[in-house]
């Protein structure tokens, strides 16, 4: 039978009076090469650069494995795989998202380890959580930011007194392996707990073994709470170990610009530049010194710079912006030095973008000064404005009594004899360093600190053995918290040593020695607990 014309034309008419155009624009594009986790893609001439990209399902999850455009090539786009690429192949179709890179954010996080992408690791079910924040985000303006000028403590004498570190600052930890700079970052963590400081661990390219032993300590001391672990460790793809830091970030500049405080402590950033690095030469982008790509410089400074205290009325210069103003965001990156080779490439980068640094060597860590931080070298530009008025008064004479003890201790190995003024410069400076040790993840509060650095600089504890001085300091805290509370409430409240207060504390010190050296110190301290422990009867 043959078809008429009137019928195909009354089909046709049908078919487009019924038509409704639906237009779902989304780039596609064919994989053209994959390998070593990165992937070469045609077709995606709109794609934006950071854009999230969505490659074939995860055969083993059914979860579409995820890139990140990097290179924008005339021809072709080059992406950086989030995931495994085994299952990618050529000819696969990818498309644009639209979005940038990003991760979830909100207080939901503080509690959990999460990847790079915010996805939990913990086994503790989904981050329940509606909001989330591009991972690249413009640092706040020179109008959006006031000076440091409150202290964050870290509870290691050491910092708090030498080289203090103020909410919104930027302090760099540098060292040799294994010398304790994580060790350090956890405790100014665990330091925070009953202030009103959140945290974010930011572990690139550690052991697995490291970040479980970092997450055990802090839920064994209760920081957990109020902390997030990010997680990309030695094992994860280049990629994650990329974009780790600027998740983390992200979830700080969330809180600060709620109007909270947050500490990012990025360990370590010298595993971070490898893997851009890595990234960098696999994109075939030019090599420059040390085989770091050109923009090795701005991969932390768009980092670090980040970390601000928000001026007050921020909130009111950029409201679309900022939820509320004075939120800080206060950054501890690591680096790990070769040798003690401070002046190597990565080292001289984030030193010169940072506000100070803690310098810990390997000599000073085996010869038992632990934390071992050279407080001769170590430095914070932001200084006193950092510090409670106690501590900025009894903090001066601490690094004068350490410096002149380094300049003699190096000058009396060569002499025979010594004058007394010699010998009694060099005992006390042994005794401030024996007052500087701290056992591990044992912060000690600021007026503890207060009261011992007093004790030293003052020349108390030179009456002591100096092998004695690390077991006097317990004893006598708890003898001085018993017997004398008005010293310690009055150190407390005003952060302040008034002169009244100053006379009290050295009568303290005096009468502590003095029973110290008879013997009797640790029963009286034992004794005033007993008693305060006692229910009173009426």
């Amino acid at each position: 039978m043959g078809i008429r014309p009137e019928e195909v034309t009354s089909i046709l008419k049908q078919e487009l009076e019924s038509y409704r155009a639906t237009v779902d624009r989304a780039g596609v594009g064919t994989v053209l090469q994959v390998g070593d986790g990165i992937a070469r893609v045609y077709g995606l001439a709109e794609a934006m650069a950071g854009e999230l990209l969505e490659f074939p399902p995860d055969p083993t999850t059914g979860q579409p494995i995820m890139g990140m455009a990097l290179n924008l090539e005339e021809r072709s786009v080059s992406a950086v795989l989030l995931g495994d690429d085994r299952s990618i192949k050529e000819g696969d179709q990818v498309k644009t998202t639209g979005r940038i890179v990003e991760v979830p954010v909100g207080e939901t996080l503080f509690g959990r380890v999460v990847d790079a992408l915010g996805r939990p690791l913990d086994g503790k079910g989904p981050v329940v959580t509606s909001q989330s924040r591009p991972i690249e985000q413009l640092a706040p303006t020179v109008l959006d930011r006031q000076p440091v000028k409150e202290p964050l403590q870290t509870g290691l004498k050491a910092i708090d007194s030498i080289t203090p570190i103020g909410r919104g600052q930027r302090e760099l930890i540098i060292g040799d392996r294994q010398t304790g700079k994580t060790a350090v970052a956890v405790d100014a963590i665990i330091n925070q707990k009953d202030t009103d400081v959140f945290c974010i661990y930011v572990a690139i390219g550690q052991k697995q073994s490291t970040v479980r032993s970092v997450v055990d300590v802090l839920q064994r001391t209760g920081a957990m709470e109020y902390t997030v672990v990010v997680s990309a460790t030695a094992s994860a793809p280049a990629s994650q170990q990329y974009i780790a830091p600027y998740a983390g970030c992200a979830i700080g500049e969330y809180m600060r610009d709620m109007g909270k405080h947050c500490l990012v402590v990025y360990d370590d950033l010298s595993k971070h530049a490898q893997a851009y690095r890595q990234i960098s030469l696999l994109l075939r982008r030019p090599p420059g010194r040390e085989a770091y790509p050109g923009d090795i410089f701005n991969l932390h400074s768009r980092l670090l710079e980040r970390a601000a205290k928000l001026a007050d009325n921020a909130h009111e210069i950029r409201p679309e912006a900022y939820s509320a103003g004075g939120g800080t965001l206060t950054a501890l990156p690591i680096i790990e030095t070769q040798a003690g080779d401070y002046s190597a490439y990565i080292p001289t980068n984030v030193i010169s973008i940072t506000d100070g640094q803690i310098y810990l060597e390997t000599d000073l860590f085996y010869a038992g000064q632990r934390p071992a931080i050279n407080v001769g070298v170590s430095v914070s530009r932001v200084g006193g404005n950092a510090q409670v008025k106690a501590m900025r008064k009894v903090s001066g004479r601490l690094r004068l009594d350490l410096a002149q003890h380094s300049e003699l201790a190096a000058f009396a190995q060569f002499a025979s004899d010594l004058d007394a003024d010699t010998r009694a410069q060099l005992d006390r400076g042994e005794r401030l360093l024996e007052l500087l040790k701290q056992e591990q993840y044992a912060p000690m509060s600021v007026t503890n600190q207060v009261i011992m650095i007093f004790a030293g600089t003052e020349g108390h504890l030179d009456r002591l053995p100096a092998d004695q001085v690390r077991a006097f300091e317990p004893i006598f805290l708890r003898w001085i918290t018993a017997r004398h509370p008005e010293i310690t409430e009055a150190l407390r409240t005003t952060s302040d040593l008034t002169d009244d207060l100053r006379a009290g504390l050295e009568a303290a010190c005096k009468q502590a020695v003095g029973l110290w050296l008879d013997g009797r110190l640790k029963v009286e301290a034992e004794e005033e607990a007993e008693v305060q422990e006692t229910p009173s009867v009426e």
